[in-house]
């Protein structure tokens, strides 16, 4: 069996026997050494998470979230993995932050942990082995570390592993005796849950031991949509995916092949459909346990047929316009307005039986979240994604998942998986994951040519990271058009012409990694943007 990376660049790979992409290299490392081993893609990506929480800190944490999808070979399935924490349970804290707002750059802003959680239910459902083994590459990382929360972190995950060892019983069981330890729901070890709410109570926060025991990582059906042939697999209305499912139903109706790729016309349209479908993400989506989304009408032939006249290939759209799915107006009269000018990492695996996963962990750890506390466990934003507007379906409330932006991408041909996409970059993540699926599935490209093509995206939307009640001040820059600076002069000055703000960028637009499989491609293919410091590794065959 294969014990050695597949010699490659760096950046991209191929293997017959399993591939990894994501951030740092010693995270992708991390993954291949549990492919190696014979370990699936599950416990490959579980690895693999596990360092990107050392490797990448920053953008993502123990402490933070992780939504993660997969695709299960012996089961024919995909599934998506809630990964996110929620606000507090508590109704004073809920009061609080409607009189006071979610405040930036304090602990306040963070939801309930949910890395832990979710690594053991994808081991405990998905994967083959032990807390132990996948999370020794970790170890190993934070042993050679520097950092103040190095070794605090260390020894919670030996706590966890310990956990491990010390539960009898079959392999799911020892495996819930780890999650159990760290949230503070075994019987008489609670150390670790304690520490972390001593730490929420010491920094001024409102999380507590109860809100730790009432975490669980759900898993859900995924929201699917049909493009070309090709079945395409997000998370639900708790994360943005769902509008690139709104944005492909409206493209679908374009020749974008007699376009052209990266030609005024197919930029001027992926760019008009995405403002139409980011306005609808706005307007209405949210935990779709607290708020009713009316998805299967943003989704229905009849909306989608009296949305997509609103694309006018000659010019720029400069206003914000929901539609109303329930009364098939292609507008939203009362919503519709003209405003004024205005940290995250990736993960993908795919192993020799054909389980694929794509994950996007994050966090956005501030810089008094690098403390972690006596757990070594720092902390993110992600309540700033939700806000305190009475009524809106994304409206802070006890035990509320946020609006997230991360959005991981399953991609299905005849039932098969044949894409898996991973992007960090807030609300850009969608729009590279449009430029490369389109890049794929219209004109052909490759992981290796699609992470390094040129790319676009527009600002034209509410600023997923501000929680203001007035959500018209959070809307960021209308008309706005940024691109990449390899796209021709000629171009630019069209898409100027038709009334786009343009900016082009001379660094990457978000940053992707990628993976294709299945039928049709006798090897596994994966690829990160380099420009983007993104890494993939694959087993020698």
């Amino acid at each position: 069996m294969a014990t050695e990376p597949a010699v490659g660049n760096g950046w991209q790979a191929s293997s017959r026997t399993g591939v990894v992409a994501a951030g740092h290299a010693a995270a992708v490392a991390a993954g291949i050494k549990l492919l190696a081993s014979g370990g699936n893609a599950a416990d490959a990506a579980v690895a693999t998470i596990l360092a990107l929480t050392v490797t990448d800190h920053g953008e993502c944490s123990i402490g933070g979230e992780v939504p993660l999808m997969i695709y299960n070979a012996s089961r024919r399935q995909v599934r998506a993995l809630s990964g996110q924490g929620g606000a507090p349970l508590s109704p004073a804290a809920i009061e609080w932050y409607m009189a006071h707002g979610i405040p930036a750059g304090d602990i306040r802003m963070a939801p309930v942990p949910a890395v832990v959680d979710l690594c053991v239910t994808t081991l405990q459902h998905y994967g083959t082995r032990s807390f132990t083994e996948t999370v020794a590459p970790t170890l190993a990382l934070l042993d050679a570390g520097d950092q103040p929360w190095h070794p605090r972190l260390a020894r919670t995950l030996r706590r966890l592993a310990e956990e491990e060892v010390l539960t009898a019983g079959p392999r799911e069981e020892k495996l819930q005796a780890v999650t159990d330890r760290f949230y503070g729901r075994h019987a008489s070890r609670r150390d670790v849950a304690e520490e972390l709410e001593a730490f929420y109570r010491e920094r001024g926060g409102f999380l507590r031991l109860a809100d730790l025991q009432a975490h669980r990582t759900r898993i859900e059906v995924p929201v699917t949509v049909d493009y070309r042939g090709y079945t395409v697999c997000k998370c639900d209305t708790w994360t943005q995916g769902p509008w690139l499912c709104q944005a492909l139903r409206l493209l679908e109706g374009l020749d974008l092949q007699a376009l052209g790729y990266l030609s005024p016309d197919y930029i001027h349209a992926a760019v008009e459909a995405t403002k139409l479908a980011m306005a609808d993400r706005d307007e209405y989506y949210g935990d779709p346990e607290f708020a009713a989304v009316p998805l299967t009408a943003l989704l229905s032939d009849a909306y989608t047929q009296v949305r997509r006249p609103l694309i006018d290939m000659a010019h720029a759209s400069h206003e914000v316009r929901p539609g109303d799915p329930l009364a098939l107006q292609a507008v939203k009269r009362t919503a519709t307005w003209q405003p004024g000018i205005g940290g995250t990492t990736t993960c993908v695996v795919a192993d020799r039986w054909g389980n694929v996963v794509a994950a996007t962990p994050s966090a956005n750890v501030c810089h008094d979240g690098y403390h972690g506390g006596p757990a070594g466990v720092t902390y993110g934003n992600r309540l700033l994604s939700l806000n305190t507007t009475p009524g809106h379906p994304n409206c802070i409330a006890p035990g509320k998942r946020p609006r997230i932006t991360l959005t991981p991408t399953l991609v299905l041909r005849q039932g098969e998986p044949v894409l898996a996409l991973s992007v960090a970059g807030g609300d850009l993540q969608d729009q590279a994951t449009l430029s490369l699926l389109l890049a794929h599935v219209e004109f052909g490209l490759a992981p290796a040519q699609a992470v390094r093509a040129p790319r676009f995206a527009t600002a034209h939307h509410e600023d997923s990271f501000n929680p203001d009640p007035d959500r018209h001040r959070t809307f960021k820059q209308v008309a706005s058009l940024t691109i990449s600076d390899t796209v021709d002069s000629a171009t630019a000055a069209e898409l100027e012409r038709r009334g786009h703000r343009v900016v082009a960028q001379a660094g990457p637009i978000a940053h992707p990694v990628m993976l294709q499989c299945g039928p049709g491609t006798p090897q596994l293919l994966a690829a990160g943007d380099p420009a983007a410091g993104r890494h993939a590794a694959g087993l020698e065959d």
